[in-house]
């Protein structure tokens, strides 16, 4: 097992990772730009070592100089977290050159599934199945004019090189098809350096729902279970839980089995999730695979009653998994709700400025990376902290959340705090029912967000 590791992240992640490591005896040691030289992060670890200036370009992603770091410090290892650096290749590469391990899969996988339309052609050889698209190497405006005829509408065109929303444009009169193209392409080569683009039918109405894997170098592999991450703004998640309310054990079987094939096609080692779209008759299909720890593991790990970052470090040091698929078991329910700087009403906007005060509620796990006085600049994404639930049942798990939300002081900028309450109480996701389309179906225009979050009475406990 390693002695000291570097964490090439910062915020929330880098203290959940600190938090294993130490109770394994590891020596940590947190990078910082300079915005993060007072942060919580640095704080925690055992040696801080700065990295350089604020801008994310300039430290965060920086290759040269977190291996500088990591050599200068005499780290065995690097954690890269979720975000920045965790799923490039090159930096995996780079740190296997410097004879540095990095706690995640080989470059190899990490590189195929980065890119969605080579994913999705390995995925339909492994027998996976997939979303109806178009996911060629020709590129030209005509051709995806024409695939986009023989796919249908609605229809979702994507960056092939990135997520996150970016590159991304649903498209419902092919009218709109030639400019959501050059725009896509655009925003696809700016954000990740390629215009690639795939076009999938766009679903009605799906779930999101996912599935942990976890493989080590012996070659076993094994899945924990899914979460549904249905709720989401701008195409991301912000109320998680596991299990999904509309996964039964045959459905999550299949899954399971179709994530686990997966993994083992393309060679994988460590923590993943495969991402599949759920319809309302169980049928499920591929949509991307992340090659890392998901911001969302908290609620696997309730339910699991294992520590899915101390799993990490024991697979990277050669370890073996230390349990087979027939010991895991699924305890309860868990709900996860992000605790964002932004305001609802307008779109939500991210907010920047100091947290003058902060307060975690007491009966939950809560995943912080910030404390009173941190300040929340537009260099860094404005979580401040993922609130997190578990009970033996669903609604007691909600019910729980709902409280430590509305016991959690986050004051000197805005919040979404009672946008998060509003979903939480909705009657929609009280029944189970939440899909993608959740937000907008329930929650426009913005204006009217907290009013309406404010405006459900609370349902019978």
């Amino acid at each position: 097992m390693f002695t000291k590791i570097l964490i090439a992240n910062r915020g929330e992640i880098a203290c959940r990772i600190i938090r294993s490591c130490r109770a394994r005896g590891i020596r940590t040691v947190a990078v910082v730009s300079a915005a993060d030289r007072h942060a919580l992060h640095a704080r925690l670890a055992d040696e801080a070592y700065e990295i350089g200036a604020a801008p994310p370009r300039d430290s965060y992603l920086n290759i040269e100089r977190l291996i500088a770091a990591a050599k200068a410090t005499g780290a065995e290892a690097v954690h890269p977290g979720y975000g920045f650096l965790s799923e490039n290749a090159d930096f995996a590469e780079a740190c296997a050159k410097a004879g540095l391990v990095f706690i995640g899969p080989p470059p190899e996988a990490i590189r195929l599934m980065g890119n969605k339309a080579a994913a999705k052609r390995r995925m339909r050889e492994a027998g996976v199945p997939c979303i109806p698209g178009y996911d060629g190497t020709d590129q030209s405006d005509a051709t995806l004019m024409r695939e986009a005829e023989k796919v249908g509408l609605p229809l979702m065109i994507k960056a092939a090189a990135g997520g996150g929303g970016r590159g991304m444009r649903r498209v419902t009169d092919f009218a709109e098809l030639p400019a959501a193209l050059t725009s896509a392409r655009s925003e696809a080569q700016s954000a990740f350096g390629s215009g690639e683009l795939i076009l999938e039918f766009a679903l009605t109405a799906p779930r999101h729902v996912e599935v942990q894997v976890f493989a080590d170098t012996q070659g076993n592999v094994i899945h924990l279970g899914e979460r549904d991450c249905s709720i989401q703004r701008r195409h991301q998640k912000v109320i998680e839980e596991a299990p999904s309310p509309a996964v039964n054990p045959e459905l999550r079987a299949r899954m399971g089995e179709a994530a686990v094939r997966a993994a083992r096609a393309i060679g994988y080692v460590g923590a993943g999730t495969i991402e599949f779209l759920l319809g309302s008759e169980g049928d499920f299909v591929f949509m991307e695979m992340n090659t890392r720890l998901q911001v969302e593991h908290p609620v696997t790990e309730l339910i699991t009653g294992l520590d899915l970052v101390d799993l990490q470090l024991r697979v990277a040091a050669g370890e073996p998994l230390p349990l087979t698929q027939a010991d895991v078991r699924l305890d309860g329910h868990a709900i996860e709700a992000r605790l964002y700087a932004e305001n609802p009403d307008a779109g939500f906007l991210p907010q920047t400025g100091t947290l003058l005060r902060w307060r975690e509620p007491a009966s939950v796990r809560v995943d912080a990376g910030v404390d009173s006085g941190t300040e929340i600049t537009s260099h860094y994404d404005p979580l401040l902290a993922k609130i997190v639930a578990h009970g033996a049942t669903r609604d007691e798990a909600r019910q729980k959340l709902i409280a430590a939300l509305r016991e959690t002081t986050a004051l000197g900028l805005l919040t979404n705090k009672a946008f998060l309450v509003g979903c939480l109480e909705h009657p929609e996701f009280f029944a189970g029912r939440a899909t993608t389309d959740f937000i907008a179906a329930h929650f426009t225009p913005q204006a009217d967000v907290l009013i309406r979050a404010r405006s459900f009475s609370p349902l019978p406990r």
